[in-house]
């Protein structure tokens, strides 16, 4: 029986300590929560890298947008969708440097349906061994080969590049800043390699714009290569406080997605008040970059200080992202309980997201935390370690 196969595979992931629960969460502030029984938590556990989802301007928008309904109520191709949504096409395409831009519904549904219409068979996709969850399922669903390279390192891509045989086109993919390790891809030498082999460079920058470049535009800003990506894509619900994921690329690219991306074609749009919300954080972004930019550096190097000092395994980097190993699975679970119960909420993650042996506290810090909220955070995350510890 099917059931009976279920709770057989249930039950041997809840015995090696991987058991997933979804519970209930209000933000009454970007970096406050509580529960369905009230108790209050500091977060350090979400994606709202500039705090822009409680900001004045972007809570306003939603507010204005509501008046054209709370729903799309069909596909873009037949009943439209809201003009803020092509507001922020037009907008997004400007700030990554790119012709034209597509708005998807979620960021995991851009990389399905972006990869899933470029890629043929015949083709070879050249992936990053640490490439989230949602590229690895659009590789898959591609119907090409797919080539694993060793995270970030490019004399290992340029070895598969020479020696893979190629019926088609070239494609390589990568994060732009890591989700769980919080590492920059090296697009430089990215770069180079899909000009020498003639590749299609597609760059995921989820976690980059509004944490690196100097106008917060993300990996190619960082590196000055504006405009030598072939494909950007990004999400509306970290750094840009809604919902939904966009893709960036030449005109051509964009209007064959629309032709031809089912994800896209077969998915109802995103309300007016989403839409409305991200072009909303986006304007404040691309007018203040410093202010936010500035807060979030200052942050983040903060916690990477602190944590350090509270003797704790912290994956260097420079990136709001600060991975805690912790080792076991078990303890890395412990540890998070400890901390929520003490009223701060952190990521515990663990296989199969990362590898078997690096579990660990994936610490986010956000431009709208105060100084002494990340030193509260640390210092008692040092106390309940040792106590866990001793």
């Amino acid at each position: 029986m099917l059931t009976e196969r279920l709770q057989k595979e249930l039950e041997e992931v809840y015995a090696a300590g991987l058991r997933r629960t979804v519970d209930g969460l209000r933000f009454k502030t970007a970096v406050r929560a509580e529960d369905e029984n009230g108790k209050e938590y500091l977060v350090f556990a979400s994606n709202n890298y500039l705090g822009l989802t409680h900001e004045p301007e972007v809570l306003e928008a939603a507010r204005e947008a509501v008046q054209w309904g709370t729903g799309s109520t069909g596909s873009r191709l037949t009943t439209g969708a809201a003009f803020e949504t092509g507001l922020l096409e037009k907008e997004l395409a400007e700030f990554k440097h790119a012709e034209k831009a597509l708005v998807f519904n979620t960021g995991y549904m851009t990389n399905l349906g972006v990869l899933y219409a470029l890629v043929k068979p015949g083709d070879v996709v050249f992936s990053d061994e640490l490439n989230h969850a949602s590229i690895i399922d659009g590789c898959r669903i591609a119907r090409a080969k797919v080539v694993v390279y060793k995270h970030n390192d490019m004399q290992h891509l340029e070895e598969l590049l020479k020696t893979t045989p190629v019926q088609g086109e070239r494609f390589i993919v990568t994060d732009g800043v890591f989700s769980m390790d919080g590492d920059i891809a090296d697009l430089p030498q990215l770069v180079e390699l899909k000009e020498q082999y003639n590749a299609c460079l597609i760059v995921d920058d989820a976690h980059a714009v509004g944490v690196i470049g100097a106008d917060g535009s993300g990996t190619a800003a960082h590196y000055n290569l504006q405009g030598r990506v072939d494909v950007q894509i990004g999400t509306l619900s970290k750094a840009l406080a809604a919902e939904g994921g966009y893709v960036a690329a030449s005109s051509t690219i964009i209007d064959y997605l629309i032709n031809k991306s089912r994800p896209f074609i077969f998915s109802t749009a995103l309300p007016a008040m989403v839409t409305a919300s991200a072009l909303a954080a986006l304007r404040l972004l691309k007018e203040q970059p410093q202010k936010y930019l500035a807060r979030l550096n200052d942050n983040a190097a903060l916690m990477r200080k602190l944590l350090t000092e509270e003797g704790f395994d912290v994956i260097s980097g420079v990136t709001p992202i600060v991975p805690v190993l912790t080792g076991s699975t078990h303890k890395t679970m412990q540890f998070m309980e400890a901390l929520k119960d003490a009223g701060i909420m952190v990521s515990g993650i663990r296989p199969p997201t990362v590898p078997e042996g690096t579990s660990r506290l994936r610490v986010t810090v956000t431009a709208a935390h105060t100084a002494e909220e990340i030193e509260f955070a640390a210092h008692t995350m040092g106390k309940i370690w040792r106590q866990l510890n001793a």
